[in-house]
């Protein structure tokens, strides 16, 4: 008795020091304008390189204000991001969302706020913003290729 309680404190304690990424893809249209809704709350850099990877990827796109989101916008994106300093700063929480006109389409999260005790929090943000979006953000495929190729 004494053993499975040992067992059931211990996978309380190590699911307690969890990183958690979730990513629902977006499916986006070729040639589709993307509106990224700006939040001046988070550094720079997440912005920096969250617009580079939409420029690797061919995927057009503009900043708009929170404050005025244009009627042309059809397509939006959101961003929350967060750093926290535990011997290091790291960020500890990212969260993309995408919209099409006004409807989720898709979101990526990733965690580590509940990781006060797993080392692997301590990421460098560049490569988990890439990793986050390249999973994101995808393109339909015409109903002709999926024919063609079994998928329609």
């Amino acid at each position: 008795m004494k053993k499975l309680l040992a067992v059931i404190a211990a996978s309380i304690v190590i699911s307690g020091c969890s990183i958690q990424q979730t990513v629902e893809k977006a499916e986006l249209e070729k040639e589709t304008e993307l509106c990224i809704v700006e939040n001046p709350a988070v550094r720079e850099g997440f912005l920096t390189e969250f617009k580079a990877v939409l420029t690797s990827k061919n995927i057009p796109h503009r900043l708009v204000s929170a404050s005025f989101i244009p009627v042309s916008c059809e397509w939006t994106t959101t961003y929350v991001a967060r750093w926290n300093w535990d011997l290091a700063l790291y960020m500890s929480y990212a969260e993309i969302k995408v919209f099409h006109k006004g409807n989720l389409d898709g979101k990526a999260i990733y965690d580590s706020t509940h990781g006060s005790a797993n080392m692997g929090k301590f990421i460098d943000a560049e490569p988990k913003i890439r990793e986050l979006v390249n999973q994101l953000m995808q393109f339909k495929t015409s109903s002709l290729f999926g024919y063609f190729y079994g998928q329609g």
